[in-house]
């Protein structure tokens, strides 16, 4: 069976002046995954994000996000994904219970039933005991429970998390990972998460993108991504021996795919594929 796409890009490309953000990038992303978008920053992940979201104009190529064009219809784009920013800003003074009501009405939600759904979002990200406390008194990384809940209280199909963990503690980090990749599982949303640390994205990831200076190199499952990485590539072993290298030029014809062997500066350097 045909899996269904959520997000389709076409050599999406963004430019600023002389920099290129983003070079024409080719993505697609189906329905009920948890897709993740690595690299260091500045690789591209957070502009890639506000394309999709329609909050910056790509220089060319297109982009749609669960059948729309963000650009031409950016509110109906909102109105179905939750996005979580890297610094995400709540009004310290308000409760979260208040803050999550504002961003209901935001949404045009019905406020008649919206209390429940925010004991039952207080309880999935484990904020149940802290939501009528001031958010000027939570912790870092109970504001990002409390983004998480603020992308989920409009019942989205699907997420963009970017940068989730930031400034988490290890704990804070493992228990906010579990936490989507059971929403994801338990609500059949779509996960889009970027990061730049790999093992994160290996935790609770099915795809992962990894993008370097605004070009994805390699996409798919964790386990496959070094043999894409790898696939003609030459592999350069540099060997250092005292005693000479004979012994080693005997084994050499043993090694599969050699390309070359040299010496340079005392060193031998095994090329292979």
């Amino acid at each position: 069976m045909q899996k269904e796409k959520v997000i389709v890009t076409e050599n999406l490309t963004k430019r600023y002046r002389q920099i290129t953000a983003v070079d024409n990038l080719n993505l697609e992303i189906y329905k009920g995954e948890i897709c993740g978008l690595l690299g260091p920053n500045g690789a591209g992940k957070t502009t890639t994000i506000l394309m999709l979201l329609g909050l910056t104009e790509p220089t060319s190529g297109r982009a749609e996000v669960l059948g729309l064009d963000p650009l031409r219809n950016p509110l109906e784009v909102k109105r179905s994904v939750g996005y979580l920013p890297e610094h995400v800003g709540f009004y310290e003074n308000l409760t979260g219970r208040e803050n999550l009501n504002y961003i209901a009405a935001l949404n045009g939600l019905e406020q008649g039933s919206i209390a429940q759904k925010i004991d039952e979002l207080a309880e999935q990200v484990g904020l149940y005991e802290a939501i009528d406390r001031r958010v000027g008194e939570y912790s870092h990384g109970m504001r990002q429970r409390l983004g998480l809940a603020s992308c989920l209280v409009k019942s989205p199909k699907m997420v963009i998390l970017d940068e989730p963990t930031v400034g988490i503690d290890p704990q804070g980090i493992n228990e906010i990972l579990n936490l989507i990749a059971r929403l994801s599982k338990e609500e059949g949303i779509t996960v889009l998460l970027s990061s730049h640390l790999l093992y994160q994205v290996q935790q609770i990831c099915d795809r992962v993108a990894i993008f370097v200076r605004g070009k994805v190199i390699a996409m798919g499952p964790i386990e496959s991504l070094g043999k894409q990485l790898m696939e003609d590539q030459t592999l350069t072993i540099e060997l250092q021996c005292l005693e000479g290298y004979e012994a080693i030029r005997k084994r050499l014809p043993e090694i599969k795919d050699l390309e070359k062997v040299e010496e340079s500066e005392g060193k031998l350097l095994i090329s292979c594929k």
